[in-house]
């Protein structure tokens, strides 16, 4: 019954959280009249949110249709939040000169302002005056001598930080081909905690450009605020479209339950009404499941609370991650309503939750029953992971096996994991972020190996473990595959597991993992960083296809510049080059060439001089490979990683390592 209710409440009763996160790939009019208000000049399109037209003197906006609860009054504490967007500027006109441009704001509920040179932000029609509270990163297209900067010129574009005023704060050069509607990529972060405001965007010139501001936004915007886009143009003109948009903001600690001032309505219509009627039947088609499900549970309810009993006691002995009972995620979870859902791995799902008593959001593995590895991942991962405290290392919140339910809860990393930002372009990300969550990873694989009281093989090292939060702060997750070993030793001979194209060559043939074989995987997320490839990219041309062998190519002829990502421009061309032969050096064929961790971290920090590397990749020499069955049935799961639970179709000669090498 109890279970009945809570579901009734879920599909009825509106829920508000003090946080906030959406992703919007594509804008489109799908979105209009629902997620995004669109105001003055502005409208919605196939093509994207059109701020304003290719015409003179107009002014839109487009903000979310929810107010982001920035800061507690009473608390007085301050939410982080980062986005992403992308955007196009282009004219027609043969004009060199256009105008205005856009911005990302938030600002206390007002009017747009109708002046082109006021880009939409709320200051008064003539006077540019102060008329409420704003914060503002603008694209500038258009030199204003009253308030832009005194030294640029007709045809200079900038980038700035806008508090109160159409004046920037902090600015910076940035150009776009207009006539020819350069995309461009943007992401701005607010971290509470350093008060400091980032904004890094593509440019035409150099790149990427980035610029900060340290700022209290306590003391510029009130507790609630609008938030969105805003763009503006005046006698000279532009189109200016909005691609895409994702957002998210820390969950806000408050010191007490508030309502939020008023903000646009919700709209019931039919599909409302329809929704419920639909969850009704829902309802009572799952009230019929359970009973079913009741009579079944009764016949196993003995072997299972002794299975349960047995691993609860072995698990308490461990610190810090504590026992959730299966209710609890149930409700954080919406009863792992697709809608939360994060992703899909061969072992089961990952979903978005949040805990009310705790006010904190968190993401739930739900191991898949399908899965024959799965009870001994769940087991690993809880008691390894649970003996470790290190800042780049994702914090395990706790546990549940109950319902024939495995499921570990951790803490929610709000921008996901390396591989959605390298990869699927989810965000643009600046040579400083690279950076650091090359440092973070490898300060992580320093710990497990050299500092933990036992030595730890994470054995599963790639970009889609390596998790992200709101300010792109590293976590290393997935302990699934990790193995305890003696420091003296360093090694262990293990069933194969891993993700192809990260797995060390000896590991593969041998089995036995090593310190080294995730030195040499680490090598190849550093690669992956610093060049934006895969590992293994079939769509490649014939040379780039495995990413380390066409790297080592170029670095061998000396051309090793032609490896970078091209978005990072040129400002860090070194600091790249290092990360790329520190890279190498970790992904040598040979074990015994291989650095430790705290080797390849001194390099890094330009503590020790970088490896002389042979020009031409070594060949891979190792003893005659076991045969398969010597490692059992295995293949490439829905996340790429090595399972000894399905079966791969290979002719009756291959070796694993000519499966990887061939």
């Amino acid at each position: 019954m109890a279970i009945l209710i809570y579901f009734l409440l879920v599909l009825i009763i509106p829920h508000k959280a003090d946080s906030l996160s959406f992703d919007f790939p594509n804008l489109s009019p799908l979105n209009q009249n629902t997620d995004i208000v669109t105001m003055a000049d502005a409208f919605i399109t196939t093509d994207g949110m059109q701020l304003i037209p290719d015409r003179s003197y107009t002014a839109g906006r487009g903000i979310y249709n929810s107010l982001l609860h920035l800061w507690d009054k009473t608390s007085g504490n301050l939410a982080s939040f980062s986005t992403n967007f992308s955007f196009v500027i282009e004219s027609d006109t043969i004009d060199p000169i256009y105008a205005d441009g856009l911005t990302f704001f938030l600002a206390e509920n007002n009017s747009v302002a109708t002046i082109g040179g006021a880009l939409g932000l709320p200051v008064a029609n003539v006077t540019y005056k102060n008329l409420s509270l704003f914060v503002a990163v603008e694209f500038d297209t258009y030199t204003n001598g009253n308030w832009d900067p005194a030294e640029f010129t007709d045809l200079d574009h900038h980038a700035g930080i806008n508090v109160n005023s159409l004046t920037s704060r902090v600015f910076r050069k940035w150009s776009i081909n207009i006539t020819k509607g350069a995309q461009c990529q943007a992401s701005i972060t607010y971290d509470s905690v350093l008060k400091n405001l980032g904004v890094s965007v593509t440019d035409d010139l150099y790149g990427v450009i980035d610029l900060s501001h340290i700022i209290d936004l306590r003391d510029e915007l009130p507790e609630w605020v609008i938030f969105g886009f805003s763009a503006g143009g005046g006698l000279r003109f532009e189109k200016v479209t909005l691609l895409s948009w994702s957002f998210s903001s820390s969950n806000l600690q408050v010191a007490e339950h508030k309502t939020p001032p008023p903000g646009p309505a919700p709209k019931n219509g039919p599909g409302h009404k329809l929704g419920l009627i639909v969850g009704l039947v829902a309802v009572l088609l799952f009230s019929t499941i359970i009973v079913f499900y009741y009579l079944w549970r009764r016949k196993h309810r003995r072997h299972e609370m002794g299975y349960d009993a047995d691993m609860n006691k072995d698990f308490e002995h461990g610190t810090g991650p504590k026992r959730f009972s299966y209710n609890e995620i149930l409700q954080a979870t919406g009863g792992f309503a697709e809608t939360n859902k994060l992703g899909e791995g061969g072992f089961g799902g990952v979903y978005k939750g949040f805990l009310k008593d705790s006010d904190t959001y968190i993401a739930v593995k739900r191991v898949s029953k399908t899965s024959q590895q799965g009870i001994k991942e769940y087991t690993a991962e809880v008691k390894i992971i649970s003996r470790l405290r290190h800042k780049n290392l994702v914090e395990l919140k706790g546990w549940c096996h109950e319902k024939s339910e495995l499921l570990l809860v951790y803490e929610f990393m709000e921008n996901g994991s390396l591989d959605l930002h390298l990869f699927k372009q989810k965000s643009l990300l600046t040579w400083d972020k690279r950076k650091r969550i090359a440092y973070g990873l490898g300060s992580a694989l320093l710990y497990l190996h050299e500092e933990c009281k036992e030595c730890i093989l994470h054995r599963d090292i790639k970009s889609s473990n390596v998790m992200l939060g709101s300010n792109f702060n590293v976590r290393l997750g997935d302990f699934g595959l990790a193995k305890l070993v003696d420091h003296e030793k360093g090694s262990q001979t293990t069933m194969l597991a891993g993700t192809l194209g990260y797995m060390a060559p000896e590991y593969v043939v041998t089995g036995k993992a090593s310190k080294g074989s995730d030195v040499y995987s680490f090598g190849v997320v550093a690669l992956e960083i610093a060049c934006g490839r895969k590992s293994i990219d079939n769509k490649a041309q014939e040379r780039q296809v495995k990413l380390v062998e066409w790297v080592w190519d170029l670095y061998g002829t000396g051309s090793i510049l032609e490896a970078f990502d091209r978005s990072l421009g040129s400002d860090y061309t070194e600091e790249i080059e290092r990360l790329v032969i520190v890279g190498l050096w970790c992904a040598h064929p040979h074990a015994n060439q291989r650095p430790t961790m705290r080797q390849a971290i001194q390099v890094l920090n330009s503590e020790a001089s970088l490896p002389i590397l042979p020009l031409k990749m070594p060949k891979i020499t190792l003893n005659a490979p076991p045969s398969l069955s010597e490692f059992g049935d295995y293949s490439s799961s829905t996340t790429g990683s090595i399972m000894l639970q399905s079966k791969l179709t290979v002719s009756a000669n291959s070796s694993p390592a000519e499966l990887l090498f061939s």
